[in-house]
């Protein structure tokens, strides 16, 4: 793996509070790593083992976060249509569509789940922040979603993705504003949004609001104009940006006829690159501190000066002085909102019990 580095060196369980993450809260430099590679697609245990090996060369090198790319436990579907691809007529069978649909469900993780468990003890014996995308599976429903974790080895809580993109509302649910968190952490305050949200003026605004200083960008968007988004924001934020996309050629994925690309003509040959790649580190001035990196896998690695942002802030704070509040101002609806609730207020049952206790334990 190559290692490229700045030119200078279920709900939430945790609450968004400060906690003891086993770094030193004096500190003013924060190295951090945005992981580009590729999910070994539809084989999650495999993928696994390759994230635990990157969270662990990334420690090597210093490393106290760690920020994997979009859908990366699970995989991001590009170039399936899931049947969709010619018609969306529900009176034509998809059968192909439905599954390959199955199989993608079957890569998708539980939260919390043996997957997260394992996130999680990574997390705390390489005592690194980990950041992880994820295809959430709850029931029959997937959603594309970010894990975070404290280097004592605790699951703090997620974000789901709050508006899937085209194609991807086929097959992923919507996520709420009850997952829309910002950590306390010794490193600073960290959150996340994912991919297109990130150019939702009103969810970047409501990741201000909670003070966000580290701001984690996965994404699926490997165009040379991402690369403008993600300036803007650190900019626009006064915070760190760090966007990690997957680098993935077309053997990454399972060959025909299990798995077809649509949308490129012919199907690709073995080498051709899908996903270029482009993550990137920026400062809350609009300096790229490493990246973009369209070469290969690679992990990407910046000395984060936490002093930047109140320098920052002083020109522009968004959501303090240079805000309007009595002209133009946010309310977030941060509930859960529930297909079907019940008003019962019988006592749960043992079952139920063990299920809510199981949750606690993350």
């Amino acid at each position: 793996m190559a290692l490229v580095t700045s030119g200078s060196g279920a709900g939430q369980v945790i609450a968004e509070v400060a906690m003891n993450g086993g770094a030193d809260p004096n500190a003013t430099t924060v190295r951090a790593t945005v992981v580009q590679a590729s999910t070994i697609f539809h084989d999650t245990p495999a993928t696994l083992d390759k994230a635990e090996r990157l969270v662990a060369e990334a420690a090597g090198y210093g490393s106290q976060l760690v920020v994997f790319p979009e859908a990366f436990i699970g995989g991001y579907p590009r170039g399936s249509t899931f049947g969709f691809g010619i018609s969306i007529s529900i009176i034509n069978p998809k059968d192909k569509g439905k599954e390959a649909f199955r199989r993608y469900h079957a890569a998708a993780i539980d939260v919390p789940g043996p997957e997260v468990s394992r996130l999680a003890a990574m997390a705390g014996k390489y005592k690194v922040f980990l950041v992880m995308g994820v295809i959430e599976r709850e029931g029959y429903t997937l959603y594309c979603s970010v894990l975070f974790f404290d280097p004592l080895g605790r699951y703090l809580g997620k974000h789901r993705k709050l508006m899937p993109t085209a194609l991807e509302r086929i097959i992923w649910g919507f996520g709420d504003g009850s997952t829309i968190p910002v950590y306390d952490t010794p490193l600073g305050k960290i959150g996340a949004l994912i991919c297109w949200e990130n150019k939702m003026p009103l969810l970047r605004t409501a990741l201000y609001g909670k003070g966000i200083e580290i701001y984690c960008a996965p994404t699926a968007d490997s165009r040379p104009v991402w690369q403008a988004s993600m300036t803007h924001i650190a900019l626009e934020g006064g915070c760190f940006v760090l966007s990690a996309n997957q680098f993935c050629r077309r053997k990454d994925y399972p060959p025909p006829p299990e798995y077809e690309f649509a949308g490129l003509g012919e199907e690709p040959s073995a080498d051709t690159v899908v996903c270029p790649g482009g993550s990137v580190i920026i400062s809350p001035s609009g300096e790229v501190l490493a990246g973009p990196n369209y070469e290969g896998e690679a992990l990407i690695t910046a000395d984060l000066d936490l002093g930047e942002i109140v320098r920052a802030k002083f020109d522009f704070d968004v959501v303090g002085h240079y805000s309007r509040p009595e002209v133009l101002s946010l309310v977030v609806n941060d509930q859960p909102h529930l297909p079907v609730s019940f008003t019962s207020a019988a006592e749960k049952t043992p079952a139920a019990k063990s299920d809510s206790d199981a949750t606690k334990s993350y």
